[in-house]
């Protein structure tokens, strides 16, 4: 039952809210701005779930979120440029800024750690220097109409980060990647033993990671319907939260799709919750950054665990 935990807490979450704030709380309209408040950040973290289950860090995901965020009003704003060249070239972005850092740290053999913060902070100076600093208006209709109409009162961005969700879970839970990824975070060595292609998992993981951030990006700038350079790195920290407080429940020990998912919606709900009591913005920054500590701590253990039994069995 441990593994359904912190579903347990989410649904505890839910009632004890409910009751302390029974006006605006358990409201039709607080329930829609939580499930859309998320989707930008359930993309993007479970973007990021791939480099870590693989047993890497992606630190830019946030700073190529920003990027693209940027990049397609640069191209579509300042320069004209028709919108599905600019999405196409935005997009193929996100990929190569993944390229580059599966090169930096499986070529070169660069910690993924640093590597990434190098690639993100030099995005952080691309993206002002093409916004000139200043926020980009005037999105193209099309990517803000993808991005903020509504299916059954959610926006699409909600049913995008689902989609996503789904095809994760396929990959991770069904399909042979999926368990080599796994066999890769686990043990490099080991890995390459059985046979597997460690370095082209490695890579793929970073490359897979670049396009989701760059894909959020593009659906971020159509929500705001403006690019704005300063707003990527607000995005890094929840991501990290999100994956290892998800690596907590439904397969302990390792970061899953629908884990990612939960343990987002457990750290909003509690946010809201809390605000809505009368707590200030910093409950927000202590969720967070407590949520990336315990879901570190209680994934550390439960791999030693894991590793523990498995030595005594043998």
């Amino acid at each position: 039952m441990a593994k359904f935990g912190l579903l347990g807490m989410l649904v505890i979450e839910l009632v004890v809210f409910s009751l302390l704030a029974p006006d605006t709380f358990p409201t039709v309209s607080n329930f829609q701005n939580i499930l859309s408040s998320q989707a930008i950040f359930m993309i993007v973290t479970l973007g990021l779930t791939v480099p870590v289950l693989a047993g890497e860090f992606d630190v830019s995901v946030a700073n190529t979120l920003g990027f693209t965020t940027v990049l397609i009003g640069y191209l579509t704003v300042l320069k004209e440029w028709p919108f599905i060249t600019a999405l196409i070239v935005c997009i193929l972005a996100g990929t190569i800024i993944g390229a580059i850092n599966a090169l930096l740290v499986v070529g070169l053999g660069i910690n993924s750690f640093i590597a990434t913060i190098g690639t993100g902070t030099v995005l952080t100076g691309l993206a002002t220097l093409l916004s000139d600093s200043a926020v980009i208006p005037g999105l193209p209709e099309p990517l803000v109409t993808a991005s903020t109409s509504q299916l059954l009162g959610l926006p699409l961005p909600v049913y995008y980060g689902l989609g996503l969700t789904v095809l994760l879970w396929l990959i991770y839970e069904h399909m042979p990647a999926g368990r080599r990824m796994l066999f890769v975070g686990a043990g490099r060595e080991a890995g390459r033993l059985a046979g597997v292609r460690v370095q082209r998992l490695r890579a793929g993981a970073f490359i897979a990671s670049g396009t989701i951030a760059g894909l959020a990006g593009l659906v971020l700038a159509g929500q705001l319907g403006a690019s704005d350079p300063t707003i990527g790195s607000s995005y890094l920290l929840p991501a990290f939260a999100g994956v290892f407080l998800g690596a907590t429940t439904i397969k302990p020990g390792r970061p899953n799709a629908w884990g990612t998912v939960i343990a987002l919606y457990a750290l909003i709900v509690g946010i809201t919750g809390l605000q809505l009591l009368g707590a200030g913005s910093w409950v927000q920054d202590v969720f967070n950054g407590g949520a990336l500590i315990v879901g570190v701590a209680v994934t550390r253990l439960a791999t030693r665990s894991g590793r523990t039994t498995a030595g005594s069995d043998t």
